[in-house]
């Protein structure tokens, strides 16, 4: 009697107790293409294996193509799939090692055949090795293999027939290839799926009390975590934290910026003296709607009304500047900057006076991101409540929305496809971002000796906010009540 399962799904649903959180969510992502950025030996390819056996023992399953880089990770990985296989109770017909013709040498591959039909099979690294098959591709280690674009166009081809590909690695420097793909995953420059866990992600999910179930450790949990950090030493950052080495420095080179840089777009500044606060609140926003109308309202008009526009701000109360970037979407698709605003020391109740004059009179509104940090909650929560969830997004800057952001933005800057005002001071707040242990964000101030003159980066992070309320409401039309109206013909 077979022993196959219709649908790996109902099985998975049992496995939770078996399965670490992240583990889980890996195996329930069932993307054509999917990565994984990963710390050392937090059991993904463990967990790949059990994913592959459901896969290929079920009747309406697929092969699975495994490639490592050495013959030693084919043998263990195929070992790994049969101990699943067993515990599993899948019906196996054959486990056997074979030698395959391939370009007129042999190439040893080790198999497991289920009664499905289907097999799995492990294979060494060359990307020739894939030519030809169908199923589902496995590429373990990825950044270690020889040539890892020629594998990677030889998996894709499974795509075609309603395969997929699943690309794990352990970070090899950050000019590996494989770091290519990340980067551009997280740019949006690649449609893929990406996951990253870290060794301290892997910890907090429960890996210390796994191993210690496992292999009956007596080792205190700091101690264990410890002991690792110590054994990789140098290399920590890169096997444990998935920074690739060679990573730290500046992350916008100044050719990139001005490269990007155009002149005569319009930089609004707005400094209001300490003495600004103490009038009436009648006078200062009337003070502020001649400011909006002299200085704003011109620029408003010359937007382009066919287009959609978007908003992003970072919050600054009194020791930096808060910056109104404001985005314009051109027919190919390109971001604009028509203008931006730049005020120094401005209330609340300023900033929420300009924040709503502009983006009621902006064409075809699609989008505003606002920094929600600290006193910044106000103004994105006065904006959220305002246009609704749909149209504005609140930012409480942390070090995966830099991870995630960032790279969005110097996609449009390296694909040209996006425009900046030509300004001394825009340019030293991209050059203020720094990479810090793979991660980018702003870690030094500009004229900091100068109250009157200091920055923080402010532009830089309300262009980053802007380019990221795009990317996540781009698809989000706002409806014209009042012209829908008309066209009832009431």
């Amino acid at each position: 009697m077979s022993n196959q399962t219709s649908s790996p799904v109902a099985q998975l649903d049992r496995l939770d107790s078996i399965l670490l959180p992240y583990q889980q969510k890996w195996v329930s992502d069932k993307s054509a293409v999917k990565f994984y950025e990963k710390s050392r030996r937090i059991g993904i390819t463990w967990a790949e294996a059990l994913d592959n056996v459901l896969t290929a023992a079920c009747s309406d399953g697929m092969d699975i193509w495994y490639i490592g880089y050495n013959k030693d990770m084919a043998k263990e990985y195929i070992d790994t799939c049969a101990e699943w296989a067993k515990k599993l109770s899948q019906a196996v017909s054959k486990v056997y090692n074979s030698e395959l013709l391939e370009e007129d040498r042999k190439i040893l591959s080790y198999s497991i055949t289920f009664h499905s039909g289907f097999k799995i099979t492990a294979l060494s690294g060359r990307p020739s090795n894939l030519r030809g098959k169908q199923g589902k591709a496995v590429i373990d280690e990825a950044a270690f293999h020889d040539d890892l674009k020629e594998t990677m166009k030889a998996a894709l081809a499974f795509l075609i027939w309603g395969g997929r590909v699943t690309v794990i690695s352990t970070h090899f420097g950050a000019d590996n290839v494989f770091n290519e793909y990340i980067k551009d995953i997280r740019a949006g420059r690649l449609n893929y799926s990406l996951h990253r866990t870290t060794f301290d992600d892997a910890v907090a999910d429960g890996l210390y009390e796994r191993v210690a179930a496992v292999t009956k450790i007596n080792t205190a949990k700091k101690k264990w975590i410890a002991d690792i950090y110590a054994d990789y030493n140098d290399s920590a950052d890169e096997e444990l934290r998935c920074i690739p080495t060679q990573s730290n420095g500046a992350y916008f080179t100044s050719f990139l910026v001005e490269s990007c840089m155009e002149p005569d777009i319009p930089i609004v500044k707005l400094n209001l003296p300490d003495e600004f606060m103490q009038k009436s609140e009648y006078t200062k926003a009337s003070y502020i709607d001649d400011f909006l109308k002299d200085e704003i309202e011109p620029l408003l008009k010359k937007l382009n009304k066919d287009n959609r526009h978007f908003i992003g701000e970072d919050f600054a109360r009194s020791a930096d500047l808060s910056v109104f970037w404001i985005l314009c979407e051109n027919k190919d698709l390109t971001l604009s900057t028509p203008f931006i605003i730049e005020l120094r020391n401005a209330p609340h109740k300023v900033q929420e006076q300009i924040a709503h004059y502009i983006i009621d009179r902006l064409p075809r509104f699609n989008g505003g991101g606002f920094d929600a940090r600290g006193n910044g909650e106000y103004l994105a929560e006065s904006c959220t409540e305002r246009y609704g969830e749909d149209l504005i997004i609140s930012v409480k800057a942390s070090e995966t929305f830099y991870l995630n952001a960032f790279p969005k933005l110097k996609a449009a800057l390296e694909d040209k496809t996006i425009t900046l005002p030509k300004s001394a001071d825009i340019l030293a707040d991209f050059r203020s971002v720094k990479v810090v242990k793979g991660v980018p964000k702003i870690v030094e101030r500009v004229n900091e000796k100068d109250s009157h003159l200091k920055r923080h980066g402010d532009s830089v992070i309300a262009c980053l906010i802007g380019v990221y309320a795009r990317s996540e409401l781009g698809d989000y039309e706002q409806v014209d009540y009042e012209k829908v109206v008309e066209n009832w013909n009431l």
